[in-house]
């Protein structure tokens, strides 16, 4: 394992097999009365967020402190961030109070990267801009593990807002890594120019694509990110692509459904849909922390493996 976790393309198809793999021993201790082990015990973890978060956030800061470490959760509202500090400058103070690792959710694409010139800690890449978000496809891949037991040959449609995207990013790449068969799914405008690099299929039409798969995972459309309209409008864009109750009869028996979150109920998915059993989206949260605690505990040294789930 590398120092940081910036991108999937620091981790190999091993890296990520042992990720999860000690992932799946920590997944206990989240059943546990006391839901703590004393593997980073002494260790300060520092969640930095420039971005609003919710999910990925409490996920962080659970994981360290299931691991015992010691949290600092920095936002930029009441701050000095606030009143126009840089990122360098943060990263200094950070330094110099003796961070550990630094988690980052920044808006700018290659942020984490330039954190890491500043700091002696493992720095996490916790979504840059629309660049990435590795830890987010780990929890999925150990989700699809979970469920279906394999990567080898497993096709999977990534649907929407890809262009956008960092969660499309990150999951393809390393889908691919593991030997999944990837269609990425969209209107024309919304799916990267360049993505036939990736290793990827691409289609325009998701009623021709849903019958041959064994995960449709969906995107949120991003508004936020959008400085241009990329569709006509949400209505439209809900009626060719959004996973209806309709289009899940197409889909084949087993096939699971996904997404990162937060959901726009009624866009990319129906409410209903968003309900039914093979709708995986609270398994992927909960298997969050424990891939998140795995990364923590890996980057950090937190010892032999073999004491992971002890205390």
């Amino acid at each position: 394992m590398n120092k940081h976790l910036l991108s999937i393309n620091d981790v190999s198809a091993e890296d990520i097999v042992r990720i999860l793999d000690v992932a799946e021993s920590f997944r206990e201790v989240g059943t546990r009365v006391i839901k703590k082990v004393p593997a980073l015990r002494g260790r300060t973890v520092v969640n930095l967020f420039y971005e609003n978060s919710t999910r990925t956030r409490i996920s962080f800061e659970l994981a360290a402190k299931r691991l015992s470490a010691d949290v600092i959760n920095f936002t930029t509202s009441g701050t000095s961030v606030a009143k126009g500090e840089s990122l360098k400058d943060t990263a200094l103070t950070l330094q110099a109070m003796g961070a550990d690792a630094i988690v980052i959710r920044h808006s700018s694409s290659g942020s984490p990267y330039t954190l890491t010139r500043w700091v002696r800690g493992s720095v996490l890449n916790a979504g840059d801009g629309t660049h990435e978000h590795p830890t987010q496809a780990l929890l999925d891949l150990y989700t699809i593990r979970e469920k279906l037991g394999r990567f080898e040959g497993l096709r999977v449609a990534i649907c929407g807002d890809v262009l956008h995207s960092r969660v499309a990013r990150s999951l393809s790449f390393a889908l691919v890594k593991m030997g999944a068969d990837v269609t990425l799914v969209g209107p024309p405008t919304l799916i990267p120019p360049d993505a036939p690099a990736w290793g990827v299929h691409v289609s325009f039409d998701i009623d021709e694509v849903l019958p041959k798969i064994d995960v449709c995972y969906l995107l949120r459309v991003q508004r936020e990110r959008q400085r241009q309209q990329y569709v006509p409008s949400v209505r439209e864009y809900a009626r060719l692509f959004g996973l209806t109750r309709e289009r899940v009869g197409l889909l084949p028996e087993g096939a699971l459904i996904m997404h990162p979150g937060p959901m726009n109920r009624g866009v990319e998915i129906d409410s209903d849909v968003a309900d039914l059993p093979q709708a995986v989206m609270e398994e992927q949260v909960t298997n969050g922390i424990a891939i998140r605690m795995s990364l923590l505990y890996l980057l950090l040294g937190g010892g032999s493996e073999g004491a992971v789930a002890d205390g």
